[in-house]
This record gives C-alpha cells, sequence and structure tokens, in this order.
C-alpha cells in the first residue's frame, strides 16, 4: 500500500511540475501569481494544489511505512 502512495505521489508531482509550467490564469502578470490565484480559485485542480498533494502522498507513505 505503501509503494502506491509513493507512486501517485510521484506522479502528482510530476504533473504538476506540467502544469505549473504551461496553465495559463485570469489574473496575474507572472507565472507564479497566476498559478496562486489558480490554487485559490481551483484548488487541488491547480498545477500548485496537486504538488502540494503529492509531497503529502510521499510523507503520508513514509509515516505508514514508520507505523508499520
Amino acid at each position: 500500500m505503501q509503494i502506491i502512495l509513493f507512486i501517485f505521489g510521484a506522479v502528482l508531482i510530476v504533473w504538476s511540475i506540467y502544469r505549473m509550467k504551461t496553465d495559463d490564469g485570469l489574473f496575474g502578470k507572472n507565472q507564479k501569481s497566476k498559478n496562486i490565484f489558480n490554487l485559490l480559485i481551483m484548488g487541488e485542480a491547480s498545477g500548485l494544489g496537486q504538488f502540494l498533494g503529492g509531497i503529502l502522498c510521499i510523507i503520508l507513505g513514509v509515516i505508514a511505512f514508520f507505523v508499520r
């Protein structure tokens, strides 16, 4: 089960890096502000939200490994 969390977290991180580089936002002058705006509006569907979700999956996998 921990392997699935690691793989899913890695996939989320890779996909989010792609999304953060390519997505356009409604507001913002640079890509960083566009990503933050997308996170506030779309939540986990944004690239930044997926990145944070991927990191959380990997952390949960590590915690589950040590709890066992």
